[in-house]
């Protein structure tokens, strides 16, 4: 049976309220009646409930980070840069997953307005509006990585236009003119913003937009996957990939290993969104980066400034925009012979590229070390 403000009060032989003023440091009590109430109340093994003192004191102390998944590292990222952020000031963080899904995340909503959070970080799903706008009446929000429409909430977005923008320019720049693209959902702020740069590079560049080469898809691996094998099954294949999302990533590369292509050499690849071992990977992975941990702390800074104002008046909602850019790897390569002369159609045998590396790497081995 757990311990109560009231067996505390009692061991020390006090009245609760004075027990109370000591533990949580609020009213007059003495430094000395302090020290031996906390001392008490640790060795009896007492926790303050936190959902009682929030109805008491308004505030629990809890603030809810919602996002879609752990699969995307920029989503890892978040958590640990919002977890820090917040357990430096004395606040817990929820961390909950929506699994971009509409029903999961107003159930989630739900369960918070109960919790009694203090505020909340949300990657919406964009269906929820009027409940997230409700629930905004009473509790500080910011939306992160998404903008929802049906909403005036303050948002902090990554410049997505830009860094597909400047992904897809780079791709031309090394001579690609077929460049195939996986992006997310055309209803989320991500996947239209994303496909919006990836055709103003193209128009720039007077290449005309060929839709068989766009796959649209929900944030998840298999969209990767089955993107990819529709690209690459086209008569003429792209010669270069630009996956628009992290989740999409992770099918895209289970794909290209099972058909044996060689990136750069059979296939260009650049993918929006970092990890560690995309850098550690052979070779390694060309990325836009979306910048996740600014985007986290400006919007932990953002909820904090609407927690402070909160009951002293609001200064308004605003959007937010933290620059994309470019991260240059090995994964790329200048197209420097005819897009006709590449096969990329699934093979028993390695690529030619790839052979040949294995062949070399082989011969390498059979020779003996000098010593």
């Amino acid at each position: 049976m757990s311990v109560t403000l009231k067996d505390v009060a009692q061991a020390a032989r006090v009245s609760v309220s004075t027990a109370s003023r000591a533990l949580t440091g609020t009213g007059l009590t003495s430094e000395r009646t302090q020290q031996r109430l906390t001392r008490i109340a640790r060795e009896l093994g007492y926790r303050p409930n936190p959902i009682a003192r929030g109805l008491k004191t308004g505030q629990s102390r809890l603030v809810a980070l919602l996002v879609h998944n752990l699969t995307n590292a920029s989503f890892q990222v978040m958590a640990e840069v919002v977890q820090a952020r917040l357990k430096a000031l004395g606040y817990q963080m929820l961390l909950c997953i929506g699994g971009d899904d509409a029903q999961q995340e107003s159930d989630t909503l739900t369960t918070l307005v109960d919790h009694r959070i203090d505020g909340l970080i949300v990657v919406p799903t964009g269906k929820n509006g009027p409940q997230l706008k409700a629930l905004a009446k009473d509790v500080p929000i910011v939306c992160l990585v998404r903008r929802d429409d049906a909403t005036d909430l303050e948002t902090v977005l990554a410049d997505d236009p830009q860094g597909a923008y400047l992904g897809t320019r780079h791709l031309i720049e090394l001579g690609h003119k077929r460049i195939g693209l996986i992006v997310g959902r055309q209803d989320t702020t991500s996947g239209r913003e994303r496909l919006s740069g990836y055709v103003r590079a193209l128009r720039e560049a007077g290449i005309t937009r060929d839709d068989t080469l766009i796959h649209a898809g929900h944030f998840v691996p298999e969209t990767g996957a089955t993107g990819c094998r529709k690209l690459l099954d086209l008569p003429r294949p792209p010669s270069a990939i630009f996956v628009a999302n992290h989740e999409a990533t992770l099918g895209v590369l289970r794909v290209t290993a099972e058909r044996n292509i060689a990136i750069p050499d059979d296939l260009s690849l650049l993918c929006y969104e970092d990890m560690p071992w995309f850098e550690w990977h052979r070779p390694a992975i060309s990325i836009v980066d979306n910048g996740a941990r600014d985007l986290a702390n400006l919007a932990v800074d953002r909820l904090l400034h609407r927690m402070d104002a909160k009951g002293n008046g609001n200064d308004g909602v605003r959007e937010y925009r933290v620059g994309a850019r470019l991260i240059k790897r090995d994964s790329c390569r200048r197209l420097d012979t005819p897009i006709s002369a590449r096969s990329t159609k699934p093979t028993s045998s390695p690529s030619k590229s790839s052979a040949a590396r294995s062949a070399a790497s082989k011969s390498s081995a059979a020779k003996p070390a000098k010593v």
